[in-house]
């Protein structure tokens, strides 16, 4: 039995041995994913919002957000399809991106909140158009909630729903993929976050990417190394852990009704992380709703279809008069 727990310590050591992956130079990483578009928004001295201005400069105004893991990147199929006719500026989020580990007690009561209205304030923009896919989505409707007057619209791509809205698990709606993100579900776990710190996240990362992406042409070796990257990215990784492990706390109840700009739902039927079923969720919480549903997409339609996705939101905008925003 002794030789037995030798053997099975061994093997532990000599797996985190090989698993083991140190993050990666913050400057290394900023030199590869920083373009000219890209600004730095300094909020103290351990905290900078990474987000681009792109686009028409006098155009309507649309702020994007990215999901859970992912950066701004996600959103430069939409500037190219959109960039022509409307302003669009993407924020790397607390925790993601460029912008990386933030200060402790940055935004505490929300920080991802916090580092839209910080751009948008430092932008001098009053009104705009907010959306954002899954974890964006979510910080969207928020900010709706907490800053009603400056949102115009909301666009919401696969988004999370309120903690408050009966549980859809992933797939119940008769979605065709019955695969799930291993890395999601290895997160939910207290076990995994104590040693995911030290270990090679590779496999996992393309494993969800190819998940989410429900298996599109799109995840090729440069998208799963900008992902990569930016998780590696030195802090970033355990500031996702710190995030994650956050995630069955309580929550307070949100009340989305009374947000009545109009808002457009979009969703991949296929979504392995988040069920379309939602979709409904929200077109019964929102009183003025118009839901978009792509039965050949997965959780990233921006990037997986840009082009019809893209059109989508350009008709939504043409026929809800929001050239204020």
């Amino acid at each position: 039995m002794k030789k037995i727990i030798v053997m099975l310590a061994g093997l532990l050591v000599v797996a985190g041995i090989l698993l083991f992956e140190s993050d990666l130079p913050a400057a290394e990483v900023d030199a590869r994913y920083t373009s000219e578009s890209s600004q730095f928004l300094r909020l103290g001295e351990d905290t900078r919002i990474h987000y681009r201005d792109e686009g028409k400069p006098n155009g309507p105004v649309i702020v994007l957000l990215h999901g859970a893991m992912a950066s701004l990147h996600t959103w430069s199929p939409w500037v190219q399809e959109l960039g022509d006719d409307y302003r669009i500026i993407t924020v790397d989020l607390p925790g993601h991106g460029l912008t990386g580990a933030v200060a402790p007690a940055f935004g505490a009561e929300d920080p991802m909140v916090t580092a839209v209205s910080a751009v948008v304030d430092d932008l001098a923009i009053s009104r705009f158009v907010l959306g954002g896919n899954s974890m964006g989505g979510g910080v969207t409707w928020r900010f709706a909630l907490a800053y009603p007057e400056r949102v115009a619209a909301m666009l919401l791509v696969n988004a999370v729903p309120a903690p408050n809205w009966p549980r859809i698990n992933a797939q119940s709606a008769g979605s065709e993929s019955s695969q799930s993100a291993v890395g999601f579900t290895l997160l939910g776990q207290s076990w995994f976050r104590a040693i995911a710190r030290y270990l090679d996240p590779s496999w996992l990362i393309r494993q969800g990417l190819e998940v989410a992406y429900n298996r599109s042409a799109v995840v090729d070796d440069a998208l799963v190394d900008r992902y990569y990257s930016m998780i590696m990215r030195e802090g970033t990784r355990a500031a996702i852990l710190a995030r994650t492990g956050r995630w069955r706390e309580p929550r307070p109840a949100f009340d989305l009704s009374v947000l009545t700009q109009p808002s457009l739902v979009m969703w991949g039927a296929q979504d392995a992380i988040i069920d379309v079923a939602v979709a409904e969720q929200f077109e019964q919480s929102l009183p003025n709703t118009t839901v978009v549903i792509y039965e050949d997409l997965g959780h990233i339609p921006m990037e997986e279809d840009p082009q019809r996705s893209a059109a989508d939101v350009r008709r939504f905008m043409q026929d809800n008069f929001v050239d204020e925003a």
